[in-house]
């Protein structure tokens, strides 16, 4: 497709007040990597986010706290319930959801992520744990899955028990995430599930909900240089950067943290107990192909996987509730949280 048709596309698909925040987004997110040592301006990057306080309430009574995950890293979480749905399971299915960011920037406690965090724990029924895992580059990989499988274990905890105020339904636990939280999402469950792991016995990952996953290689594919300069947020400059800032020093984006999807390498070995996929791929985003190869990579692995496609979502598209994809994203979500998953069944 013609470069002009894909830019009128994307114009067509956000309404002006959106193309606005987005820009504003690129150059906060510009002004705060141009460091010439590679590190982040956190400082000026958090007087430019949007950040909300915790506990606070929204229609439909869902309500948040921030908990401690694991005071030896200091790393924190918040948790959203819903105190006013006398009707929801007891105990209620658990979505850990890691927030994107190129694994640099952002927290739970960022704007967007609060109101979508929110909207998941009312539209789903589900508890859900945002997770401020520990960043990029002053934590490289693995740090922030070692996060990922901390928040699971802390949810096993006496400590947990005590701080949600709902009780939750550890044999039904989600691991959610968008872009670099999609990325950490596979990786943790990946790690709970294989056959050299030790999880807790009374925790089981019932799902995965991949938005606009992160992933990547040494090939640039086919939508990643057809959007470069037109589509928002990913481009080929700033992805390099995240890539350079969260991988060992030194490796390249062929690495087993960028590169899932077999083709410049052997495939993962993915365990029995992996669970089944949902992965959301937006058709004006330049991750997309990555999405479909990971989507393709679980199918030749007997996972069960849906994906789902908007033809005119762009990345992130779920920090707006004003796109008509955010609210249909929100409606997968629950359909997927609450259908009873046969885990070695394929599905598309």
């Amino acid at each position: 497709m013609a470069r002009e048709e894909l830019r009128a596309r994307v114009r067509a698909a956000l309404p002006w007040t959106v193309r606005l925040q987005l820009r504003a987004l690129e150059a906060a997110v510009d002004a705060t990597q141009r460091r010439r040592d590679g590190t982040v301006n956190r400082f000026l990057f958090n007087l430019l986010a949007d950040r909300r306080v915790a506990p606070t309430t929204t229609s439909g009574s869902v309500r948040s706290l921030d908990v401690t995950v694991d005071a030896s890293t200091g790393v924190t979480a918040r948790v959203f319930f819903n105190s006013g749905a006398p009707t929801a399971p007891s105990p209620r299915p658990v979505v850990v959801y890691f927030h994107g960011g190129g694994f640099t920037v952002f927290s739970a406690a960022t704007g967007p992520y609060d109101s979508l965090c929110r909207s998941i724990c009312l539209g789903s029924g589900a508890v859900v744990v945002s997770l401020s895992y520990r960043l990029a580059p002053e934590h490289r990989f693995p740090a922030a899955y070692d996060d990922g499988a901390a928040a699971l274990r802390f949810l096993t905890t006496s400590s947990a028990a005590s701080q949600i105020p709902v009780p939750i339904d550890l044999s039904r636990c989600f691991l959610a995430g968008d872009s670099a939280g999609a990325n950490i999402a596979h990786h943790v469950a990946h790690r709970f599930t294989s056959s050299s792991s030790s999880p807790p016995p009374n925790i089981q990952i019932a799902g995965i909900i991949l938005l606009s996953a992160y992933f990547g290689g040494q090939e640039r594919t086919e939508s990643e240089l057809a959007l470069e300069g037109v589509a928002p947020i990913v481009n080929l400059r700033r992805s390099d950067f995240w890539w350079k800032a969260f991988l060992p020093a030194g490796a390249d984006r062929n690495h087993p943290a960028a590169h899932v999807t077999g083709e410049a390498g052997p495939e993962p070995e993915l365990g029995e107990a992996f669970p089944p996929a949902l992965v959301v791929v937006g058709g004006l985003d330049p991750l997309q192909d990555w999405g479909r190869r990971y989507a393709a990579m679980l199918r030749r692995m007997g996972k069960s996987v849906k994906v789902v496609e908007f033809p005119e979502a762009v990345h992130a598209f779920y920090f707006f509730p004003a796109l008509p994809e955010s609210a249909r994203l929100v409606e997968e979500i629950k359909a997927f949280v609450q259908q009873d998953a046969e885990p070695n069944s394929n599905s598309s």
